[in-house]
């Protein structure tokens, strides 16, 4: 599976825009959001995007009006989604009013069928720009506007893509897999659905008064010399889906330090692995700070003073921040970079770390992300996009439509059928080429210090490393 996005083009016929609203009426009220919600770095559309097979049980069923019901019964209980948001000054503080105005829904058809886009989906898809309803940017406008737009694209062979856009500040990934999952229960007659009831609660996340930052919060600072970075928005950028399989991942872990190998998780060292391949071909200085920026879970024990109960669906996450010395990261082992990424996990999973956060973006009125040279990782591969089924079974793919500001560990198979991870990237061309050489000279040279010089001739000429 790994390898460039397929280049295949197909025409996309498109309905008009129409708002879908609760099924019922629901409460006119407006509710506030979080201070981690409200980050301008969230002020986005976060977008996904779902394949199905046609389905010979559903052959009756348009799979366009079976998921534009569902979204109205749905948004009966996560009814702030069909509201709109608004912007308090002087803070720009956000509150989401209540009005049950909806969501934006498009159905469309595409020449096109399933078998033709081939079995290696992979961000950015095939004509993803026809598939979403907006187009694909890392900052948007959320205010006064829909919070969700949905495209149901039917196939020639009567198979469908079901893409979304949803407003990052109301939701994170988590919760966005709680109300797709919701949508598919909805969709499949589940009875008593959503089976997990959506939670408001963005109180537990807002900062008391006078804030209380109780942790360091380097993720927020800017590295020195911010302007000097190796990736600008005038670059042409390539894209590539890089698979790690357990020979990959296990040659990855025998170059860990003996107290980290049996510890450190596949996305450590997939995650450790890449910041320093990705260093070395973008060509820093030597002395240039480079970052690497990991998402974690904050409704997992420790990380909040109070526990985020089952079925909060608002952004419950901070940003954990490592850095190092470009030359420094490239020169040392592999365990150096692991380490650096263990302790800033640990540090961000410390006892209310992400009510400091929350505190810090109040008392700085929601200061600005640092993004240059700056690699920011997610881990999705637990996270259920493979699950979200409106009953025509499990999606192909499911997960982002574009590679855009980070980078998320997707579950994956190679083209052998076996299991892995699905690392997507996007960077300029030659730096992308200089990435690949990268970790196929990496990966080489770690099954040669494992097996003593005796490299299996299957993982080098197998469809893994074959295609880095």
């Amino acid at each position: 599976m790994a390898g460039a996005p397929s280049l295949i083009t197909f025409p996309v016929r498109r309905g008009e825009r129409q708002l879908v609203g609760p099924a019922r009426p629901t409460p006119y009220v407006f509710k506030m959001l979080s201070d981690i919600d409200d980050q301008d770095v969230l002020r986005f559309y976060r977008s996904g995007i779902f394949f199905y097979r046609s389905n010979a049980s559903k052959a009756a069923l348009d799979p366009v009006k079976v998921i534009k019901s569902a979204i109205a019964e749905a948004l009966v209980h996560f009814y702030p989604l069909a509201g709109r948001l608004r912007e308090l000054q002087p803070t720009r503080k956000l509150v989401v009013e209540c009005t049950g105005e909806g969501v934006v829904f498009v159905e469309a058809d595409a020449d096109v069928r399933m078998d033709d886009l081939g079995d290696s989906l992979a961000p950015p898809v095939p004509c993803y720009d026809k598939l979403l309803c907006e187009p694909e940017s890392p900052t948007a406008f959320v205010v006064d506007r829909p919070l969700i737009y949905v495209q149901v694209t039917r196939l020639r062979c009567g198979g469908f893509i079901f893409g979304f856009q949803i407003c990052h500040c109301m939701a994170d990934g988590m919760g966005i897999v709680q109300f797709l999952t919701a949508l598919t229960e909805c969709a499949r007659g589940v009875p008593g659905a959503p089976i997990v009831r959506p939670v408001w609660e963005r109180e537990l996340l807002t900062a008391s008064w006078p804030p209380e930052i109780t942790h360091d919060h380097q993720e927020y600072a800017p590295l020195p010399n911010p302007g000097k970075d190796m990736v600008t928005p005038s670059d042409v950028f390539a894209h590539h889906a890089f698979f790690f399989g357990p020979s990959e991942i296990d040659a990855i872990r025998s170059q860990a330090p003996p107290t980290l190998r049996s510890t450190a998780s596949r996305f450590d060292l997939v995650g450790a692995f890449m910041w320093r391949c990705r260093t070395a071909a973008l060509g820093f200085d030597p002395d240039d700070a480079v970052r690497l920026h990991i998402f974690v879970n904050a409704r997992v024990r420790n990380r909040s003073r109070r526990t985020v109960p089952t079925g909060y669906y608002g952004n419950a996450f901070a940003f954990a921040a490592a850095s190092a010395p470009a030359g420094e990261l490239c020169r040392r082992p592999l365990g150096y970079a692991l380490q650096l990424l263990v302790e800033a996990k640990a540090r961000a999973s410390q006892e209310g770390y992400v009510q400091s956060v929350a505190s810090f973006n109040a008392a700085h009125r929601r200061p600005p992300f640092p993004k240059a040279r700056t690699y920011l990782i997610s881990d999705v591969t637990q996270a259920g996009l493979l699950a979200v089924d409106f009953g025509w079974g499990r999606p192909l793919y499911g997960g982002p439509a574009t590679t855009m500001l980070a980078t998320f560990h997707q579950e994956g198979r190679n083209e052998a059928g076996e299991a892995g991870i699905l690392v997507p990237i996007r960077l300029p061309t030659l730096a992308m080429e200089r990435l690949k050489q990268q970790l196929r000279k990496e990966l080489l040279a770690y099954v040669a210090i494992k097996t003593a010089d005796k490299i299996d001739s299957n993982l080098v000429t197998g469809p893994n490393l074959a295609k880095l």
